[in-house]
């Protein structure tokens, strides 16, 4: 054998060694969850999970998604096995997935546990900075062997948000009130990822300092939070607000929509829901 085969084979055993080695991910709630080879078959509980396995190079070994998983488009090719909140177990199971990606704000975690039991591989994630998407994505990327798409991936969003933090950088502040869902109304606190997209955008969460993640407010708590700007995820929720004359944004016309499939998703398109948010809100400020 010449030095160059016997070069390339070496180099062919190694991969197959670091293909076949085992692998340990620390997942977000402090669990050690220990694969024995790269995984082939990955089910996502949340449209953001299957969005972020697309980008690190791992959409292919989809086998379950949840509902409303239809970025991208492939995606929606996949079969559903967690809708409205609930899995379907045996769809699970007969799924034989090496993995489950889970959200630990999204996915009940006695559901998690009863996954557990059934001895399925559950990783459970949590979104709470934008740099936690790019480091989902990493993770994504160890967990199914195709680490070099994912960093890939992951440095462009990291580019991408530094240069958007630049751009926004020494904005006027404006009060704003980011709205979830209408009826009843919900919003975010200072510790959800989508107010950071607000921070970014120099603008500032009325309701930053409440107690539980998604608080629901009520309309006399609105009006004592004085926002100067309102965005809504969808035409729908932005003409409900007509009713509400009494808040000084909707006399001003300062009611804004910004997608919510982008700006509601904690995966790689919350940049493109951040720089619609940061366009108006510098219409709010003009």
């Amino acid at each position: 054998m010449t030095l160059s085969r016997a070069l390339a084979a070496a180099i062919a055993l190694l991969a197959a060694a670091q293909a076949a080695a085992a692998i340990e991910v620390r997942d977000d709630r402090g669990v050690v969850v220990t694969l024995a080879a790269p995984a082939r078959r990955i089910v996502t509980l949340a449209p953001h999970l299957a969005e972020i396995a697309f980008a690190a190079g791992a959409g292919d070994r989809l086998v379950g998604v949840s509902n409303f998983s239809d970025y991208p488009p492939e995606a929606k090719r996949v079969p559903v096995v967690f809708d409205w909140g609930h899995v379907d177990y045996e769809r699970v199971l007969a799924l034989k997935p090496d993995v489950v990606l889970a959200w630990r704000s999204g996915t009940p975690a006695l559901q998690v546990e009863r996954l557990e039991r059934l001895r399925v591989k559950v990783v459970v994630t949590e979104v709470r900075h934008f740099a936690d998407v790019a480091a989902l994505v990493r993770t994504v990327g160890a967990i199914a062997g195709t680490g070099s798409a994912a960093e890939a991936r992951a440095r462009a969003f990291e580019r991408e948000l530094a240069a958007l933090r630049s751009q926004y950088a020494g904005r006027a502040p404006v009060p704003v009130f980011l709205e979830i869902w209408h009826t009843p109304m919900i919003t975010i606190n200072g510790e959800h990822v989508f107010s950071e997209a607000i921070e970014l955008c120099g603008g500032r969460n009325v309701f930053a300092g409440a107690r539980t993640l998604t608080p629901l407010v009520s309309r006399e708590q609105l009006l004592g939070a004085r926002p100067e700007a309102v965005v809504t995820g969808s035409p729908a929720e932005r003409d409900a607000w007509t009713k509400l004359r009494t808040v000084p944004a909707v006399r001003a016309h300062r009611v804004y929509e910004v997608d919510a499939n982008d700006l509601h998703r904690p995966g790689p398109r919350l940049l493109d829901g951040a720089r619609e948010l940061c366009r108006v809100l510098d219409r709010a400020r003009s």
